[in-house]
């Protein structure tokens, strides 16, 4: 008789030993389908992340910064926006890097910046299965895969050139190389999987850390091996985290301030402020340039911190269709195997992966700083995993019969997840309305099979009825996912990737995605923007200082004042004309004036200086020339100082300045604090004693690409305007 605590007792592939701390489901040969079902995953998920890729759906922050990494190495190493190294970004360079090299082999362009990026992506799903397929199986390691793979917000951001991409890569990896160390308790692996974590870190800083303290916790708890043994191997991998963590942070202090670029997102310049401040607790406590602490929070892109934030109008469509199902299989796999040894490695599975999707959920939940959709992607391993490896065991469970509790379990995670599904299709209104009806048809009749085939040798009639309620689950994400690709849905810009149809506001506070900020539109005092595909709305809301949802700029339009007399909520000057503006990665910076610029450069260094990161990315993808940014991505950054302005004119690198309606574009006025002061004295002496250029010396009229007035000034300055 089998006992329910072992879920494959009937497993074709489990290992002659019953030991429970050997893997359950060990194969001493793979399945002839194993292989080609994996192959056809990866082809499935690289169809899914490269097909109909534009340049224009990529973020032309990280763009202009991979550009400019391939004309310096200076710049490629710090993470410059400009290859003249006046400021970086605001994250470590890490992603820039790795793109920058595809670059510098293969050409700059979208594919040439893309090509790693889409094959991080396919890594992971490959780790995932490796890792999943060592503990449970085949067919686990399967399901985990194409889970992953149909993660709707996954897909969005795989085809953005963001940072998350390799980030989930690298944890991934990191988390696979522990389990590892769990079971065979060498002290190598583990180390790796430290490595993988810092450099997680350096690709996007305290995110890289979420999943660690489920990583220690299993390796302390399951690890094969004394405590003490165990112990110094933690601290060996301390030693090893710390250093593949925090070496360029370190290597930027090292360089003198006036010899390296300004650290955008910082206050001081430096990388330890960005990885304590805006990259660190200011993204869960808000503040810090990231909005929140109290109030709306999480910078408004996904409503409302709290709880049940992954299950509101914005991000349940992008990542919560599996979640009550993995918490099922979470919870039912750890009964299971409840009266195992210490180091049983199905267990230590099961927290590792449960540990990640908790921490991981509890975070982007509570977060009441900037919170965009596509953070969440980080979630989706861990809910694939759980899904693979807990369903199976689900299912081996129901298999049994032993105990007729265990005969409800698998059917009700199934309901559940079709109940959840038709409520996710059904916010979608008018969007394929016919998938509701159709995935709850199926649900019903493969849970009816769950029951009618649960006992007998009706095998082929059960796989028939599991499959079938596989199929309903994942048939609401994957429409999600491949609308992206096909245009048929999704926020497909830089900024704010997202997939699926609309169904909330996206820059509200509450539940259903609206409210939470006050204002127009939810910016507080009414900020501008517009409202982007998929929910998410673009433009420049502006909480604590810099602008809610620092994460690094793209498509949408540059922070900035509303024209003169115009209505609050209407777009910030810029968005089309004078400042440079434009969207994607082919730039658009206005062609009249950026001629002009090139025209009477007359030997700078920089081409011009403008006040936000958004109108000079777009100028140097466009122009492929070096732009200042004088504020950083929300005018919060002190990077240009009215010195150091004379002494670049002085030296004959700038002579030219673009000032914004009202003062500083995106800069003046918006920083908050000592930053407001500093571009304010900067824009008085500018307009004081910079001589102003007709508008009709660039431009056959002083309106932008929108019709609109165009309030934004050009100025030339030359060494004796300053001494």
């Amino acid at each position: 008789m089998t006992s329910a605590t072992d879920p494959y007792p009937h497993a074709p592939e489990a290992v002659a030993s019953t030991s429970p701390d050997e893997p359950v489901a060990r194969p001493d040969k793979a399945p002839r389908w194993s292989l080609p079902v994996l192959a056809a995953i990866l082809v499935l998920a690289g169809v899914l992340y490269s097909w109909n890729l534009s340049s224009s759906s990529l973020n032309s922050f990280y763009s202009a910064a991979v550009f400019s990494g391939t004309q310096s190495w200076k710049a490629w190493f710090f993470g410059s926006l400009d290859a003249g190294n006046f400021l970086t970004v605001d994250k470590p360079p890490f992603v820039l890097m790795v793109m920058g090299l595809s670059c510098r082999v293969f050409g700059y362009g979208t594919w040439q910046m893309m090509l790693p990026l889409v094959a991080a992506a396919l890594g992971t799903i490959w780790v995932l299965h490796s890792s999943v397929k060592r503990v449970w199986g085949h067919a686990p390691a399967a399901v985990a895969a194409l889970v992953l793979a149909l993660t709707p917000i996954t897909v969005a951001i795989n085809r953005d050139n963001n940072p998350d991409t390799l980030l989930v890569l690298l944890m991934v990896g990191g988390a696979a190389l522990a389990l590892r160390a769990v079971h065979n308790g060498r002290l190598l692996p583990l180390v790796g999987a430290a490595v993988c974590f810092g450099l997680a870190f350096n690709t996007k800083m305290l995110q890289g850390y979420i999943a660690l303290p489920a990583v220690f916790a299993v390796y302390l708890y399951a690890a094969k091996g004394g405590l003490l043994r165990r112990v110094r191997n933690l601290a060996v991998a301390a030693v090893a985290l710390a250093i593949s963590s925090f070496w360029w942070a370190a290597a930027v202090s090292f360089v003198p301030a006036s010899e390296r670029p300004y650290i955008g997102g910082s206050t001081d310049g430096t990388a330890w402020d960005l990885i304590m401040g805006y990259n660190g607790l200011g993204r869960v406590l808000g503040g810090d340039g990231n909005g929140g602490g109290g109030g709306g929070g999480g910078g408004g892109f996904s409503g409302t911190a709290g709880i049940g934030r992954m299950f509101n109008d914005v991000l349940g469509g992008q990542i919560s269709w599996l979640l009550p199902f993995s918490a099922i299989a979470l919870v039912g796999g750890l009964v299971l195997r409840g009266r195992a040894p210490r180091t049983d490695l199905t267990r230590a599975a099961l927290i590792l992966w449960g540990g990640w999707t908790v921490l991981h959920y509890l975070t982007f939940s509570l977060a009441e700083g900037t919170m965009h959709p596509y953070y969440t992607t980080a979630l989706a391993p861990g809910i694939a995993a759980l899904c693979g490896g807990g369903g199976a065991m689900l299912l081996r469970a129901f298999r049994t019969g032993d105990v007729k509790r265990w005969s409800w379990v698998l059917p009700v995670a199934f309901a559940a997840t079709g109940v959840w599904a038709v409520v996710l299709l059904r916010r979608a209104t008018g969007w394929n309305s016919w998938l509701w009806p159709t995935v709850a048809a199926v649900m019903v009749l493969a849970i009816v099979g769950l029951f009618l085939f649960r006992t007998g040798r009706r095998t082929r009639l059960l796989t028939a009825a599991v499959a079938a309620a596989v199929v309903a689950s994942l048939a609401g994400p994957a429409a999600y996912a491949a609308s992206v690709p096909t245009s048929s849905g999704g926020g497909m810009n830089g900024t704010n990737p997202t997939a699926g149809p609309t169904t909330g506001g996206g820059m509200g506070g509450g539940p259903g995605g609206g409210g939470g900020g006050g204002g127009r539109g939810g910016f507080p005092g009414g900020g501008g923007g517009g409202q982007a595909p998929g929910g998410q709305q673009q433009g420049g809301q502006q909480q604590g200082g810099r602008q809610a949802g620092g994460e690094a700029p793209g498509g949408g339009g540059q922070m900035g004042t509303p024209p003169n007399g115009a209505p609050s909520g209407t777009p910030p000057t810029g968005t089309g004309g004078g400042g440079g503006m434009g969207g994607g990665m082919g730039g658009g910076a206005d062609s009249a004036m950026t001629s002009y610029l090139e025209k009477h450069r007359d030997g700078a260094k920089w081409l011009v200086a403008v006040s936000s990161s958004q109108s000079a990315a777009q100028m140097i993808v466009s122009t492929k020339q070096p732009v200042i940014s004088m504020w950083g991505w929300s005018g919060s950054d002190k990077a240009m100082t009215l010195a150091k302005l004379k002494e670049l004119v002085k030296k004959g690198e700038l002579h030219y300045i673009v000032l914004g309606g009202g003062g500083m574009g995106g800069g003046g006025g918006m920083g908050g604090g000592d930053s407001d002061s500093v571009s304010a004295e900067v824009t008085a002496w500018v307009q004081k004693h910079a001589t102003a250029v007709k508008a009709s010396e660039y431009s056959n009229d002083s309106s932008d690409s929108s019709g609109s007035q165009n309030t934004q000034s050009l100025y030339r300055l030359d060494a004796k305007d300053v001494n």
